[in-house]
């Protein structure tokens, strides 16, 4: 673990994985984007259909794709070059305006430019995430809605994992190093291993409510019947939460 990296070295890794990452989603993204967060993702937003929407981190394109078939009027931003350019390969007839941006600075964008901003599994790649909070109630219209996704500060930590027993079946979730903040390596992949910025609960909570919002509401998601029926495995899931996802509100 190593405090001092920053988000240069996260862009690095994500440049250099953006191929294999973007193999692994189809249109409604990877299976934990399609289980867990894509119906918890839309279950929060108000209305869609002619808002002007920011994807916040757009990795490969999936979520503003589906934005887009859903009516919104879509603008994408990354920081790594090569997954927008899978993103743009991706994009058939949706209009979506791609830019190229790291969400720590977004200045190329005007004011009060979105009704809503998505931000999905894309905070913890960023090492100030103090600036993306105010980057995005800068971006949003007044009454305009921030939703972000994050892998569960409180479970998904260094060092957290699977506690296993002589015949390999999973005991239960060990959690270690919860109150450290700063940088920690995850394989991701066959050999690849993705840069990620953990904070406690507590320090996103009052950063949200530091840069001027209002919290809205409140997910841990999990998996719903029809998701089970369909991967049963994921009963495992019930155990412990994976991810949280807020929405805020510009007052």
């Amino acid at each position: 673990m190593a405090r001092n990296i920053g988000t240069e070295e996260a862009i690095k890794r994500w440049d250099q994985f953006a191929d294999a990452y973007s193999e692994m989603h189809t249109e409604q993204g990877d299976r934990h984007k399609e289980i867990f967060l894509n119906p918890t993702l839309f279950s929060l937003m108000d209305k869609v259909e002619n808002q002007k929407v920011l994807d916040a981190g757009c990795g490969e394109g999936y979520l503003s794709r589906l934005l887009a078939k859903a009516g919104a009027n879509v603008t994408a931003v990354d920081f790594s070059k090569r997954m927008l350019e899978i993103a743009k390969e991706r994009t058939g007839s949706e209009q979506i305006i791609y830019k190229y941006g790291n969400c720590e600075d977004l200045s190329f964008l005007e004011d009060q430019s979105f009704d809503l901003i998505v931000s999905n599994m894309v905070i913890q790649d960023l090492a100030d995430y103090e600036k993306v909070f105010l980057e995005m109630y800068r971006l949003l219209v007044k009454g305009g809605v921030f939703i972000f996704s994050l892998l569960h500060p409180c479970f998904v930590t260094p060092n957290s994992g699977w506690e296993k027993d002589q015949n390999g079946e999973k005991m239960h979730w060990n959690v270690d190093q919860y109150f450290y903040e700063g940088a920690y390596e995850q394989r991701m992949g066959e050999q690849e291993k993705i840069l990620l910025f953990h904070r406690t609960l507590t320090s996103y909570v009052n950063t949200a409510i530091q840069s001027g919002f209002l919290i809205d509401g409140l997910i841990e998601p999990k998996p719903s019947p029809e998701m089970l029926e369909k991967y049963p495995t994921f009963k495992e899931d019930f155990r412990c939460a994976d991810f949280i996802v807020f929405k805020l509100r510009k007052p």
